[in-house]
């Protein structure tokens, strides 16, 4: 079956098909999203595209987060940015980007605006979600590797689709839907370290909202966006991962379930690091001058992504291994997004401790695996590793995922998952609300 034709089907997937433990990992992206959302409201690029969308006349459809309602597709691109502004959400890496900051506003916006059901919204970005990472299976490392951004790209359609459902598309307009999004569709990693990586996942959610509201509409499109000729795989990889084709169908098993999650607020590249520093029990008690170097192997992958030598603002530490680094090592909060300031990247205990670290790219790792060597000073080696691809029991990820909300918002992240960790009885609308009276 063509892939385009398996996206559509799996878009029309009813809720009670979908599986149990994928759903309750998609219920977990909404309260982390919705608690990444509501932490992103004070950021800068937040109050010029708030600012942009009160410069928009239209239809009050659909929540703002911190405030105000809009057009759904202005709703969508504005909590997209937001919910991504800290880049503390959650990743998927065989998708190779952010699923929930993408997906989650344009499913949301659409909820709100065609007066669904939380669960159904729920359900919606699940299919969107496993559709997004499929797609970006498809267009494979060389699609990133070129430069671009997949929280945007192959994100833009697991959005479509998702809103296409909430919309209720039939499979034509759900088809031409995802053709328009083919050529709407956009976001390079060049954007990294700038406002412009999480306006990137606004474009995703604004595109998605926008493509489905088009094809309801009756716009036409291609046949086929995705595979068909000078479609959007053919002309945005230069290679397509033929080992996408070996992956079991979601009629077999949803690759959401591999979903992970951010509890160190910086680029999830350096996570397993991380991880691999605080876990390592040898490291305990000792200080940056008791380490004389450490050299550390990872993805070639994250090389162009989160090995920036000299960051110059806080932004650009949180795609820093050698900064981020020597904060595990010293003790620093690497989980509060708070510590990542300007004054951070000028640290020079930090500064100096970089120079002592080096990176290497080692091709036998996979994107979520790091291991490494620590150097004390009196010649001790201790080896340090760390896999993320290790799933944690549902009770632990939600305990985490809870801790990390009131981390970030005190009592207002526990009212989050007080009020909306069961969506059952719930509506779009009223976590709309909710987010609204955030700001």
């Amino acid at each position: 079956m063509p892939l385009i034709d398996e996206m559509i089907a799996l878009a029309g997937l009813p809720a009670p098909d979908l599986p149990a433990p994928a759903m309750a990992l998609a219920r977990f992206s909404l309260l982390d999203w919705m608690a990444c959302g509501i932490a992103g409201i004070g950021e800068p690029l937040v109050q010029k595209l708030r600012r942009l969308a009160g410069e928009e006349a239209g239809q009050r459809a659909a929540s703002v987060i911190g405030g105000g309602m809009v057009p759904a597709r202005m709703a969508a691109l504005v909590n997209g940015a937001t919910s991504h502004a800290l880049d503390y959400d959650d990743t998927h890496f065989a998708h190779v980007g952010h699923l929930s900051v993408g997906i989650y506003p344009a499913a949301l916006a659409a909820g709100e605006e065609t007066g669904a059901s939380l669960d159904e919204v729920v359900a919606a970005f699940l299919v969107g979600a496993e559709a997004a990472i499929r797609i970006g299976c498809v267009l494979g490392a060389a699609h990133y590797n070129l430069g671009f951004h997949q929280t945007a790209t192959a994100g833009a359609f697991g959005a479509t689709l998702a809103a296409g459902r909430l919309y209720g598309l039939s499979d034509a307009e759900l088809r031409a839907a995802v053709g328009l999004c083919a050529t709407r569709a956009s976001g390079l990693k060049s954007q990294f370290g700038t406002m412009g990586k999480p306006y990137n996942a606004g474009i995703a959610a604004a595109n998605g909202v926008e493509c489905a509201k088009l094809a309801r509409l009756g716009m036409t499109s291609a046949d086929d966006g995705l595979m068909g000729a000078q479609g959007f795989v053919p002309t945005h990889t230069p290679e397509a991962d033929e080992a996408a084709g070996t992956i079991p169908s979601w009629r077999e098993a949803f690759l959401f379930e591999d979903n992970k999650y951010k509890l160190h607020a910086c680029c999830h590249g350096t996570h397993a690091m991380i991880e691999a520093l605080l876990g390592a029990a040898a490291l305990s008690g000792l200080g940056l001058d008791d380490i004389a170097g450490f050299s550390l192997r990872t993805s070639p992958r994250w090389l162009r992504v989160c090995d920036l030598k000299r960051p110059r603002t806080g932004l650009e530490v949180k795609f820093s291994y050698a900064w981020l680094a020597g904060m595990a090592l010293r003790g620093d909060r690497t989980g509060d997004d708070r510590v990542y300031t300007d004054a951070l990247a000028g640290d020079p205990v930090l500064a100096t401790f970089a120079e002592r670290v080096e990176v290497l790219g080692d091709a036998s790792l996979s994107d979520m695996r790091a291991e490494g060597t620590v150097l004390l000073r009196d010649g001790t080696e201790i080896a340090v590793s760390h896999d993320l691809a290790a799933r944690l029991p549902e009770a632990v990820l939600a305990a985490k995922l809870r801790d990390k909300a009131v981390a970030m918002l005190g009592a207002q992240g526990a009212s989050i998952w007080e009020s909306f960790a069961d969506p059952e009885g719930k509506t779009a609308r009223d976590a709309g609300a909710a987010l609204r009276d955030a700001g």
